[in-house]
This record gives structure tokens, C-alpha cells and sequence, in this order.
């Protein structure tokens, strides 16, 4: 992960609204992408109590949103939440992790299941499962079989690693973005701290050849507390893993004022639709804090909406 101390105004500790957005100054243009970039934000949330309520009463049913899968608690709760959120009006594209899915006929169940909700979208991850319960190791296996059993998905997600993974080399990482990219309509990446660091990856993965849309994945306004609920609802395993893997992100999160993404989101505007790279929009990894989230958002599109006003 990369550092880069936030700065600007400081989120409360507790679960109210965020503070006012510190106005800084922005070219026209900028101020024009970031607005189109927050309006079409998509939000991340996971399959724990609560998120369905919590997603309903707060969140527009014009975000898209990902339902994250835990190796934990398995594929179902994922699916369940899926569906239940397609149910009360919202586009929704569950994770679908390659190791958690036992062979073709059980992905040709979860195909047959997602298609009568009317979810059209699934993003395919290999997932942390330490061994594969059946016969697909990673992502694009799941991939190539999704096209080989049939699907009527619309969307087909993958992910990008703009700082690497912590367990694949580098170019063993983008070599695999590359197989699967025939296979997918977009990417999200993981978080990063650093704008330059994304926006040089995303030149490179286009330089290699993969011309697909990238969504850039941030988190949303995120408090150290709920933050804790999360990781302790993941599994202390699970939980630990998570850790691991987001080191140098998580210690931002345990700031003695929480985090707000307001200077990554400036720092990311002005390189959003450029002709060098693919970055088109914002993925919030809203770790179920939807409303706080939710809020940040209205009160940033309230000020570029007075901006372009006056």
C-alpha cells in the first residue's frame, strides 16, 4: 500500500453524519468529471445483518451495488443478500469466488438462481479459500467456465491490483488480467492511497492491451468502530487475513478521527476519462457503512451543483 497522510477536514468518531466537505479550489473541468464520477458511484457492501435494511433506507436505488463474499460464510449469504437487494429495485452484482464454487453443475445452479432474481451481473474473484472446494483454482478458470455452461450476464467484473498482491508477482498479476480481460466487460480495482500509483498502473494495463473500463475502488466514509464490527463479523481468520493483505491501508482507518476519502477523490478527478488509460469512474468499498457514505456523497454533490451554480 502506499502512504500518503489524508489530510482536510476530519470525520467524527461516532456513526453521525460526516463534517462539512473542506472547499478547495478546482478547475471547471474537474469539478464537472468529479460530479459525474460520484453521481455514478457504485457501492460495495457485505453480506452481514443489517446491510439489507441499512443499504434500502439509505442508499438510491440508481447506485449499482457489489455484494462482497467472505470465505468464512461461504457463497449463500452473498447470493441471498443478492437477491433480496435486486428484490427492493437495486442493479446488484454479487462476487462470485472461483474456489467456492464446487464444479459446472453447482456454477449452473447460481447462474439459474441469479437469473430469476434478475441480477445480471457477477464479479469473479479466485477468493482466499486456501484450498478450491472443487475443480476452479482462480478466476479465470471460473471465467472460461461461465462461458462454457452459458450465462445471461450483462456484466461480467474482474479485478485490477494498481499496488500488486500480496502473494503474486507482479507480472504474474497483470499477465493474469490480461487472459481474463476477453472474458469481462469491466475492472474494479483494489484500494489505493496514491493517484499517481493508480493512474501509472492503469496506463500500463492499457499499454499491455486490455481496453476495459476500470472503475477505481475507494473507501467509502468509513469510522474505526464500524470498521472493528466488520472485521470482527468477518472471523477472527478471515479477519486476520484481511489485515494482513491491507496493511498499510488499515492503519488510516484507526486515525484518531476515522478516514474520509475527500483528497483521494480530488486527487482522482482530473485523470478520470483521459485517452492514456481507462479510469471511468468510482467504486466505494462502503464496509457497511452505506449511510455515512451515502451522506458524504449528497454533501459533495450539493457543493459541485452550488459551484457550477454560481
Amino acid at each position: 500500500m502506499c502512504v500518503e497522510v489524508p489530510g482536510g477536514a476530519r470525520a467524527p468518531t461516532g456513526t453521525g453524519p460526516p463534517p462539512p466537505v473542506e472547499r478547495r479550489p478546482t478547475s471547471r473541468r474537474s469539478r464537472g468529471t468529479l460530479e459525474r464520477a460520484l453521481r455514478e458511484a457504485s457501492y460495495e457492501v457485505l453480506p452481514l445483518r443489517g446491510a439489507e435494511a441499512s443499504v434500502v433506507e439509505h442508499v438510491p436505488r440508481t447506485v449499482p451495488l457489489t455484494v462482497t463474499v467472505t470465505e468464512a460464510k461461504g457463497l449463500t449469504p452473498t447470493l441471498e443478500l443478492a437477491e433480496r437487494l435486486s428484490g427492493h429495485g437495486f442493479t446488484v452484482t454479487p462476487h462470485l469466488a472461483a474456489r467456492l464454487v464446487h464444479d459446472a453443475s453447482h456454477l449452473a445452479d447460481v447462474i439459474a438462481r441469479l437469473q430469476a432474481a434478475a441480477v445480471d451481473g457477477v464479479f469473479v474473484v479466485g477468493g482466499d479459500a486456501a484450498e478450491p472446494a472443487g475443480t476452479f483454482p482462480d478466476a479465470l478458470g471460473l471465467l472460461e467456465a461461465l462461458e462454457t455452461v452459458g450465462h445471461h450476464f450483462r456484466h461480467v467484473g474482474i479485478g485490477g491490483y494498481p499496488e500488486g498482491h500480496g502473494h503474486i508477482s507482479a507480472e504474474l498479476i497483470e499477465r493474469a488480467l490480461e487472459r481474463k480481460a476477453p472474458h469481462a466487460t469491466h475492472v474494479i480495482t483494489q484500494l489505493c492511497f496514491h493517484p499517481a500509483s493508480t493512474t501509472a498502473w492503469a496506463r500500463q494495463v492499457k499499454r499491455r492491451g486490455v481496453d476495459l473500463p476500470i472503475r477505481i475502488g475507494l473507501p467509502g466514509a468509513v469510522t474505526r468502530q464500524k470498521l472493528i464490527r466488520i472485521s470482527a463479523g468477518l472471523g477472527l481468520g478471515r479477519s486476520a487475513r484481511f489485515l494482513a493483505k491491507q496493511h498499510s491501508m488499515f492503519w488510516r482507518f484507526f486515525l484518531p478521527h476515522g478516514y474520509r476519502p475527500d483528497r483521494l477523490v480530488e486527487g482522482l478527478a482530473p485523470t478520470l476519462g483521459r485517452p492514456e488509460h481507462n479510469l471511468q469512474g468510482f467504486h466505494f468499498f462502503t464496509f457497511n457503512e452505506v449511510a455515512r457514505t451515502e451522506a458524504w456523497r449528497q454533501e459533495w454533490l450539493a457543493r459541485l451543483s452550488d459551484a457550477a451554480a454560481g
